[in-house]
């Protein structure tokens, strides 16, 4: 992959992404501790909301704020790509399992998929950071995966709980998850790792075409004009 010259982002968005990150974690945290999110068997509408609402957040400013959509495409590919490395920590999903704490029909694919793309992202971080051409379908291929895996875990969450949802569900639950500490897993880190996704491939993208219309001059003058039709 060949790396495209684009602005980094400056100090005043470096701290407002710093505080608006801090206070979505102290949020999650607050209703996590106040077991806001521990719904009994009742739907999960809070634990779902806490899912579901940062991404739409993201996307909506992304496509809305012209700032924010450059701090964006300016930040590190490697680094958010490298950020996907903690999702390792999946490994914590299969001592619940083995443990009798979590179900196995979520705790196993759910632990699982993470291990696998914590554990090949440094490999995945290290082919961006060497700057040689890098198959655009075996980056887009890697990152859908993490989020379809990020996706099926909180879906499978959600069916094998203990709600009238939970179709899945047996002697054993997924109301651990809505519990503190647990419940910070599924209303900060997965909405978080699937923005990082959203980023690196809109990254990716931004790359790509400065590559492309550094190669054929042309590329960007069509680019534009299909912007400006669309």
């Amino acid at each position: 992959m060949t790396h495209s010259v684009s602005a980094k982002p400056n100090g005043r968005s470096k701290s407002l992404m710093a505080i608006l990150l801090s206070l979505w974690f102290l949020l999650a945290l607050g209703g996590s501790s106040l077991g806001v999110f521990d719904s009994g068997q009742r739907p999960p509408i809070a634990l779902g909301a806490a899912a579901i609402l940062p991404v739409i957040a993201f996307a909506s400013a992304y496509l809305t704020w012209k700032g924010f959509r450059q701090f964006v495409i300016a930040s590190n590919l490697r680094l958010l790509t490298l950020a996907q490395s903690w999702r390792i920590g999946g490994l914590l999903f299969l001592i619940l399992y083995s443990r009798d704490i979590l179900p196995a029909i979520f705790a196993l694919p759910a632990g699982w998929g993470d291990m696998m793309i914590g554990a090949t992202a440094p490999i995945v971080a290290w082919a961006i950071s060497t700057k040689k051409r890098f198959s655009k379908q075996t980056f887009v291929s890697w990152s859908a995966l993490g989020m379809l895996d990020l996706v099926m875990a909180i879906s499978l969450g959600i069916l094998a709980s203990a709600s009238p949802l939970g179709i899945f569900a047996g002697e054993l639950t997924t109301k651990a998850m809505g519990k503190f500490p647990l419940s910070l897993i599924p209303t900060f880190f997965v909405p978080l790792l699937f923005i990082l996704h959203l980023i690196s491939l809109s990254r990716f993208r931004n790359e790509n075409i400065g590559r492309q219309s550094s190669e054929n001059p042309s590329f960007l003058g069509r680019h534009l004009e299909q912007r400006l039709n669309t």
